[in-house]
């Protein structure tokens, strides 16, 4: 099957289907566009009614009901169009199989048993943290391995392999809210691989 570059608009569109209410840098992080060309984008997705802004210090861009449907709409042509429909099955079936072993991580990650006392886990013990992300990086590299074909059929995808990376050599470095806190952690971005697998296959959470 051809792989199919995603279109730009549709790209944004899409991203905040599957990123929720965001602003533009995080909406570029997610799409990998820069942040000229995400603005540029809203903006015409805006004048045809898909999105909307809310102005002030915590506002953001989100879709509008129509713009849900054209996702809805465009996603699925563009699934059926690469042939990839039943790839993208396989592909999230692979995935929910990954997926408790994830947040079982992200569990292990934020709290501990210590003398059998579950208690939130201070990041004193740089051992059991160093344990904790390599089985966090085995886990990232058995995902890459589960979307390698999706990825191929449909580029987007492999935007997700980056993002994990990326999450997991902050936090390697020492940005402990890389693993499950921060907006662009490996927690949040695993949770956007998630949704943009249900939003493409058109399944409800």
């Amino acid at each position: 099957m051809p792989p199919v570059s995603t279109p730009h608009d549709l790209l944004v569109l899409h991203g905040l289907r599957v990123v929720g209410f965001c602003g533009i840098e995080r909406l570029a992080e997610a799409t990998g566009l820069n942040h000229d060309d995400v603005e540029s984008e809203l903006i015409d997705l805006a004048v045809a009614g898909l999105v909307t802004r809310t102005p002030g210090p915590f506002g953001g861009w989100g879709p509008t009901e129509a713009g849900r449907i054209s996702d809805a709409r465009r996603i699925g042509a563009e699934l059926d169009r690469t042939g990839a429909r039943a790839l993208a099955v396989r592909t999230h079936e692979a995935f929910e199989e990954l997926n408790p072993e994830a947040l079982d991580l992200c569990g292990a990650w934020q709290l501990r048993s210590l003398d059998g006392v579950v208690t939130a886990n201070d990041h004193a013990d740089p051992a059991y943290d160093a344990r904790v992300l390599a089985a966090f990086a085995d886990l990232e590299r058995r995902t890459a391995d589960v979307c390698a074909d999706l990825s191929r059929a449909l580029p987007r995808f492999g935007r997700y392999r980056v993002r994990l990376a990326g999450a997991l050599e902050r936090a390697q470095a020492g940005g402990l809210d890389q693993v499950a806190d921060a907006t662009d952690s490996f927690h949040t971005v695993w949770s956007q691989l998630h949704e943009d697998l249900l939003a493409t296959l058109g399944i409800a959470r």
